[in-house]
């Protein structure tokens, strides 16, 4: 072989099968946004867009004050999208949420008058707060982007996202998430305690603002029919057979775990793959990595799973399980 062929060969570029550059400038846009106000966060904010992308919905769980809310927020006006803002409290009932009919006596007719929930992005602040029955009002809306009320259906407007958070110290008036609702949550994402270089930049940049509101510096930039076709694009990101057999070996795994009382579903799966397709389009590649599964595995996992009481009391946790998992399965070459 002569020279200039070798060199030929060594100046071939990879491309990818998709075209993905306009996604991930848009979500580098989203990224400089919300990083205007919020400092550090960043795989919140990664598992968010992820979110997004894969057509799922985010619990975010942690103590006051670290910006759950504040985040929810700015992502939602980087977006061109409708905004909607629940605060969940024990008096709320179902029709506060969904809407209720209302007798029009103009006409003597029922009318459907829309409650919050009709909107593309929905955040629910403190979502343990409400009662069991309210919290049930959630099921069918965020698995079937639908509502029944009085035997009449009412879609919802794509794209369709709801970030709830709630606060795990303060269990006094709370209501614990059962399991089928937290099932319906593509992630459950922990929200940590900033460390000393963030927290002196959070104050500095508080201190600069000077009366100034914060959520004023976003820019809305990305539309429904850009969201959608993004959405598009992650759903034809490849994934060969044998990382779908290694998808369904860490699930298969949590079913036959001693450490663990309850295994994740097959919807659990289906979860790994969307939000592994939607990390590697967040990474600039049309086809998924094992390194993509396991970023998704424990977020989406371990709200999912339930470790045996007597585990539990000796300190164990479904994330330290579901990591031991991850490295007991061989990763497929």
């Amino acid at each position: 072989m002569d020279d200039s062929a070798l060199n030929d060969n060594n100046n071939l570029e990879f491309k990818n099968r998709l075209d993905l550059t306009e996604l991930q400038t848009s979500i580098t846009k989203i990224k400089q946004e919300v990083g205007k106000v919020i400092v550090g966060q960043k795989d919140m904010v990664d598992m968010l867009i992820a979110s997004l992308l894969a057509k799922g919905h985010s619990l975010i769980e942690g103590v006051p004050g670290v910006a759950k809310t504040v985040t929810a927020k700015l992502l939602a006006k980087s977006l061109s999208v409708g905004f909607s803002r629940i605060q969940f409290t024990p008096d709320l009932m179902p029709s506060d949420i969904l809407g209720t009919s209302v007798f029009n006596l103009k006409n003597s007719e029922f009318e459907f008058k829309k409650g919050p929930i009709f909107s593309n992005m929905i955040l629910i602040d403190e979502i343990n707060r409400a009662p069991a029955k309210t919290q049930a009002a959630l099921f069918e809306v965020m698995e079937e982007q639908q509502i029944t009320i009085d035997g009449n259906k009412f879609l919802l407007d794509a794209p369709f996202m709801v970030l709830a958070t709630q606060n795990p110290v303060e269990q006094e008036g709370t209501y614990r998430l059962p399991e089928a609702q937290l099932d319906r949550f593509l992630f459950k994402i922990d929200v940590d305690y900033p460390n000393l270089e963030d927290e002196i930049e959070i104050l500095s940049r508080e201190h600069q603002l000077q009366d100034q509101e914060k959520t004023n510096q976003i820019t809305s930039f990305l539309t429904a029919e850009q969201i959608a076709k993004y959405q598009h694009l992650v759903t034809q990101v490849l994934v060969e057979a044998h990382l779908l057999k290694y998808i369904a070996q860490i699930i298969v795994a949590t079913r036959s775990n001693p450490f663990l009382y309850l295994g994740a579903s097959p919807r659990a799966s289906i979860a790994i793959l969307k939000s592994s397709k939607a990390f590697a389009a967040m990474s600039g590649r049309d086809f998924v990595t094992p390194e993509d599964i396991k970023r998704a595995a424990i977020p989406v996992l371990h709200h999912r799973v339930i470790v045996t009481p007597e585990r539990e009391m000796e300190g164990v946790t479904s994330k330290q399980v579901i990591k031991q998992i991850i490295e007991t399965v061989e990763i497929p070459r």
